[in-house]
């Protein structure tokens, strides 16, 4: 096998990628254009003083964001994908990059967090789904890169989308979802009281198409002489109309609270906007004193890539309300003035050469002792095998936010178990292919396909995925061979959550399955103009 011309032309794509002009991907007549990231991966920054949102592409939901002087920092829920709650920093809201995941202990499945600073502390409250409850966690840090304490229980039954607020008695307060609230402890560890009513959220018309009331997502913050409460109704997903941002304000963290006359203040009118069910944002002042907005979205027709990251300007009325400025995203905005651009995104690309397991990496649906399935050596990452098929191993997920890319990988098949290179969404809906000893295994529908059970003889296998806009084609070659086309190609834009629920989205998949193991080298990104 060419293992040293494979590694060199690997490192020289990665160059290349790094070294590239930041020019705008062109883009096919009615085709938005965005941004040249590293590895062909779309950005925000169009390089001319003007972004196109998103911020953050792919599945980063129910943006949280902190100011800290002149750095911003988010967080994103990571639902059943651990190492989680990875952090990313800026410091002009639109060119993002992240520096380290804050929670590594799985507790659950995710949610909406809210991440805050208060007394020097920083602090991430975490709502979680458990088999048997909803629960909030807490963790906190002294630096915002770690490391951060385990995750605390703060006793909170029944309750997500927690939003940190302190009043102007000077306690803490939660607010979360269905209009309640608790006290917390003034170190903010520990529920200091009982679960209350605290506002009444707007009501939109009933004549409106959403998926449901669902009044969620309660963010908070003071501004002069009035406490603000963004949150969202009509339920994060279902119809393209679902989902929307309101305000309410109150002179006292203790209401009474008075709805916003221009409610609600970011709504997807119209299936043919650009960006679906907009909704749960944050609001935050930005390097230069005006105001900005941050929350989710699906993109039009790419579901698959789950809610990802928007951006848009608010303004102030005079009557102590704001607006917001955005439109429906279709145009290129300005930038917020005063920000210094930094790193946007990251490398995908994965030789494995590090101790460490990189931050585009997260298992799905991890045990609590799922890391020690790792083993990093010379060149290569050994993954050892768990259940019987992709389903059920716990794959090693990377988020993508392309609308088409490709991901290639070389792997090596150890023992009798099987492994490969797939597109996952959950147990039930995911498509790839794998590898066992004489065998070439085909997945689709969400299950290994045994008509198609193919066999090959192979010491060492490559594998890639090409999606082009929803239709994957799967290319595969042998022991250092040329690429053969898989004779199956899939369509998977139903793969998301309105088929499968779940609030996930579509990602690149490195599985091991069965006794034995599977060493994967080079793993190889690209995104792909549409």
């Amino acid at each position: 096998m060419a293992s040293l011309s494979r590694r060199q032309a690997f490192k020289t794509a990665l160059a290349g990628a790094a070294a590239g002009p930041l020019e705008a991907v062109t883009a096919p007549l009615g085709r938005p254009r965005f941004g040249a990231g590293v590895e062909g991966q779309r950005k925000a920054d169009l390089g001319d003083g003007r972004f196109r949102n998103p911020i953050v592409a792919g599945d980063h939901a129910d943006p949280t964001i902190l100011k800290d002087g002149a750095d911003y920092y988010m967080t994103f829920s990571s639902f059943q994908s651990y190492p989680g709650a990875v952090i990313w920093h800026s410091q002009d809201l639109v060119n993002w990059t992240p520096i380290g995941a804050a929670l590594t202990q799985p507790i659950g499945t995710v949610w909406a967090m809210d991440l805050i600073k208060h007394g020097g502390r920083f602090f991430i409250y975490i709502p979680v789904l458990q088999p048997q409850r909803t629960a909030i966690y807490v963790i906190h840090a002294d630096d915002i890169r770690g490391p951060w304490s385990a995750p605390i229980d703060l006793g909170i039954p029944g309750c997500i989308d927690p939003g940190h607020v302190v009043g102007e008695d000077g306690k803490r307060y939660l607010f979360v979802n269905g209009g309640r609230r608790v006290r917390l402890r003034d170190d903010g560890l520990a529920a200091d009281g009982e679960l209350e009513p605290a506002w009444q959220p707007w009501q939109y018309p009933k004549d409106w198409v959403v998926e449901m009331f669902a009044p969620e997502g309660p963010k908070l913050f003071r501004r002069g002489a009035w406490f603000y409460l963004v949150s969202a109704v009509g339920g994060t997903a279902g119809p393209a109309t679902s989902h929307m941002v309101t305000v309410a304000r109150a002179a006292s963290v203790h209401g009474p609270w008075e709805h916003c006359p221009h409610n609600p203040i970011v709504r997807t009118r119209s299936a043919d906007e650009p960006w679906w069910s907009r909704g749960h944002a944050s609001v935050v002042e930005g390097p230069a004193g005006d105001w900005w907005m941050v929350y989710h979205g699906y993109e039009k027709d790419f579901r698959t890539l789950g809610r990802q990251a928007l951006l848009e300007l608010i303004e102030w009325t005079k009557d102590g309300w704001f607006r917001a400025k955005g439109g429906t995203l279709e145009q290129p905005l300005q930038k917020p003035r005063g920000g210094r651009a930094g790193p946007s995104g990251f490398a995908l690309s994965d030789d494995f050469s590090r101790q460490n397991l990189g931050l585009q990496w997260s298992f799905h649906g991890p045990a609590a002792d799922e890391s020690s399935r790792l083993r990093i050596e010379a060149g290569g990452l050994a993954l050892r095998g768990k259940g019987t098929a992709l389903a059920d191993c716990s794959p090693l997920t990377c988020i993508v936010g392309d609308r088409s890319y490709e991901a290639s990988v070389e792997l090596e098949v150890r023992g009798e178990g099987h492994g490969g290179l797939a597109l996952f969404y959950d147990e039930r809906g995911h498509a790839g292919i794998g590898f066992k000893r004489g065998q070439m295994l085909t997945y689709g529908h969400g299950q290994e396909q045994g008509w198609m059970r193919e066999p090959i003889k192979a010491s060492r296998v490559r594998i890639k995925l090409v999606n082009r806009e929803n239709v994957l084609t799967i290319h595969y070659a042998l022991d250092g061979g040329e690429w053969r086309q898989h004779s199956w190609q899939m369509e998977v834009s139903g793969l998301h959550h309105n088929v499968f629920g779940g609030f996930l989205s579509l990602r690149v998949a490195l599985f091991s399955a069965g006794p034995g193991e599977v060493v994967f080298r080079n793993f190889v990104y690209r995104g792909l103009s549409s």
